[in-house]
């Protein structure tokens, strides 16, 4: 029982402490908040997205992702783009595009480092057990946006690996479809 809750502990200091890097390297990078380089890093690999889809994916409320958006905008970062009706289509800029690549770079950076005392093999165990950890944080649709805001996507399924929490929204789907369908 004490070893599961030191477990525990070393996990909520590590998270913390990591979140703690990650943020602070992402806004540091991007010059703006942590919601706005979340939104910039989710831009980035969907673009054409509603400010109300987008802050639903950051986490702010539609008139948050507004104001977010309008800071974004008026940095040169993001540009809208007229839809249908009223809706608007965000999409980065060329600024917009080239700060959410060295975002993410920083983001690297700091978390590669973070790791520089795991041999390779504990590397890889670590991130077989962080996929068990992340596919358990997967509740519901949306989960997989929220908790992958600031990932680089692309990383997770590069060389035909699988993004564990892409895969667990994939399965909750697919479940959800069965017991409807």
């Amino acid at each position: 029982m004490h070893e599961g809750s030191r477990t525990a502990n070393l996990l909520g200091a590590a998270a913390l402490a990591l979140s703690d890097v990650v943020v602070a390297e992402a806004t540091r990078a991007a010059s703006t908040s942590t919601s706005g380089a979340a939104a910039l890093t989710v831009l980035s690999t969907d673009p054409g997205l509603s400010v109300t889809e987008l802050g639903r994916r950051v986490g702010l409320s539609q008139s948050a992702a507004a104001r977010m958006v309008d800071g974004l905008e008026k940095q040169g970062l993001v540009r809208k783009e007229a839809s249908w009706g009223a809706w608007v289509r965000l999409r980065l800029s060329d600024l917009g595009v080239q700060t959410a690549r060295t975002l993410l770079a920083g983001r690297s950076h700091v978390l590669r480092q973070a790791l520089n005392r795991l041999d390779d093999s504990e590397r890889e165990q670590l991130g077989q057990l962080l996929g068990k950890v992340l596919t358990g944080l997967y509740q519901q649709p949306g989960d997989a946006e929220r908790i992958c805001r600031l990932c680089d996507r692309c990383v997770c399924v590069r060389d035909g690996a699988t993004c564990p929490v892409g895969q667990a929204d994939r399965g909750h789907r697919a479940s959800h479809e069965h017991d409807h369908g």
